[in-house]
């Protein structure tokens, strides 16, 4: 598969599709249907993945960033899930270095507080057995003065630290798509499947839209697999009952200056005990979560309330007081939607209580994921595929592979092995091609950011951006990471990519107000 993915492979390849049958159509651009269509086109399964608008464009883009097994998940009994997840935190730590990072986690005690050291000791035993591993450590109060100057310190007893990981999860998607594509499997964005096809009572195919160009196909197959998220039920029988409830969560980022965190901090938030995160992320520092109901339209981007904000800010007044942040220190937001499988009753109790385990719902021809974590994205795929395996009559095993190839060894000329770390990490198998864009554009960042101008240039060249806000909110994170989304370096990026994305003058103009006007709503304050 070529390298140059790009608006013209785009319009060459979209009338094709429609010229054979595939083994499997996947639905879905986020971080579930490209670890489908990885572990289908690894197995040479002839497989194609369509995405309605952006690779990552939902919950994908936006969620904690944070690749955990979900400490939290054994105090509900949820043993299998934390198991399959420390496992396969540890396979994307093995696997993807510099994409998918350690980072210690820190839980402050205090005098009265829940849960104590010994509470909180007995958890992260179980955790790190689940792990194979030992890797926590309590900390005394002056010691953690020490290891974290301005935290709140009446009545603190010291602190319980522990290792989880942290991604760029759009980057994780974009790698994982990138390994399918290089196995042979088509990918495409921009894409909308308006309806299944039956025939005999057998999903057979799908109808699309191309939402670039207009034109409509029907695609045919012999299994479907969808992985749209929040979107699942959608595409299912109208009798079927809902069960999908949408929950919001939502981030503040600030500069990292305004709140320098050396490690993460997870503490019980005071005004309803959930677990709030404070971390160092891309040399900004993020605050979240939020969890509650989402009943805004799906298709329009979600966006933080000005209840959440207030919310997240008092989370910074409660754990560091003496840094004073104000909606003002802010430098962007954003927003997910999980898709979450709600109670079977239909009872719906407190969002932070309903289960994060996933689910498939089946059809002949069809095979539906609901609910799942960006962590384990891989076991999820193995049992889609399991199921779409029987729909071929073929058999279909876990054989352990890696999700990812390894990284070409390549020696370049002026990074620091912490830049070539991220770089390989994030591009993997086409680090040699940034390499060359490398020497012909420099190794300058972005502003103060750790993106390289040959990033973005790279992307415009081979990653499909239809959109600016696809060049700057998921290829690059320069959209939540610069002031104003970035918007006083956009004169420069439109000399180093307008040309690459053959755009024109009146539709870069058009691109950039589009942008502006969706960050001001979406991921600037409420």
């Amino acid at each position: 598969m070529s390298l140059d993915w790009n608006g013209a492979w785009r319009e060459a390849v979209l009338p094709t599709l429609a010229n054979e049958t595939w083994d499997l159509i996947v639905i879905g651009g986020g971080i579930s249907g490209a670890g489908i269509v990885r572990e289908a086109a690894r197995r040479g399964w002839r497989c194609l993945l369509l995405e309605q608008r952006d690779f990552a464009w939902g919950t994908s883009s936006r969620s904690s960033k944070m690749v955990h097994g979900g400490l939290r998940y054994i105090a509900k009994g949820q043993w299998r899930l934390t198991r399959d997840s420390v496992r396969e935190r540890q396979r994307l730590l093995d696997e993807a270095p510099g994409l998918v990072e350690p980072m210690s986690f820190m839980m402050p005690h205090y005098r009265g507080g829940f849960p104590g050291p010994r509470v909180m000791g007995g958890l992260l035993s179980v955790y790190d057995a689940l792990a194979g591993r030992r890797d926590h450590r309590f900390h005394d109060a002056q010691q953690l003065r020490f290891m974290a100057p301005g935290v709140q310190e009446e009545g603190l007893l010291g602190g319980t630290r522990f290792v989880d990981a942290l991604t760029d999860d759009a980057r994780l998607v974009m790698r994982v798509l990138a390994e399918a594509r290089a196995d042979g499997a088509v990918v495409v964005n921009g894409v909308r499947v308006e309806h299944l096809l039956r025939e005999d009572g057998r999903v057979c195919g799908v109808e699309v839209v191309d939402c670039e160009g207009g034109g409509r196909l029907q695609l045919q197959c012999r299994a479907l697999a969808v992985a749209t998220g929040a979107w699942a039920e959608r595409l299912r029988p109208p009798e079927h009952p809902h069960q999908l409830r949408p929950l919001r969560g939502s981030h503040l980022l600030l500069p990292g200056w305004r709140l320098p965190v050396a490690q993460a901090f997870t503490f019980l938030h005071h005004s309803d005990r959930r677990p709030v995160f404070v971390f160092p992320w891309e040399g900004a520092t993020v605050v979240g979560t939020t969890d509650l109901d989402h009943h805004d339209d799906l298709d329009l981007s979600a966006s933080i309330s000005a209840e959440e904000l207030d919310y997240l800010l008092a989370a910074c007044a409660q754990q560091f007081p003496q840094a004073g942040v104000v909606a003002a220190d802010v430098l962007s937001t954003w927003s997910g939607v999980r898709p979450v499988v709600g109670s079977a009753t239909g009872e719906q109790g407190k969002p932070s209580n309903e289960t994060r385990e996933h689910v498939l719902w089946q059809e002949p021809g069809c095979v539906t994921l609901a609910g799942g974590k960006l962590t384990t994205f891989r076991p999820q795929a193995i049992e889609v595929l399991k199921a779409c395996a029987l729909m071929l009559g073929r058999e279909f095993n876990d054989d352990g592979a890696p999700v990812f190839a390894t990284v070409p060894s390549l020696a370049i000329a002026g990074l620091s092995s912490q830049q070539w770390r991220r770089l390989a990490g994030r591009h993997g198998r086409a680090l040699p091609q940034l390499a060359q864009l490398l020497e012909q554009l420099g190794h300058d960042s972005v502003g103060a950011t750790d993106t390289l101008w040959a990033e973005l240039a790279m992307a415009c060249d081979t990653e499909m951006v239809l959109h600016l806000d696809d060049l700057l909110l998921r290829r690059t994170r320069l959209g939540l990471l610069l002031p104003g989304g970035a918007e006083d370096y956009l004169p420069a990026i439109r000399q180093l990519c307008q040309p690459r994305l053959g755009w024109d003058d009146a539709r870069w103009q058009q691109e950039q107000q589009l942008y502006l006007a969706l960050w001001q709503r979406h991921h600037g304050l409420p």
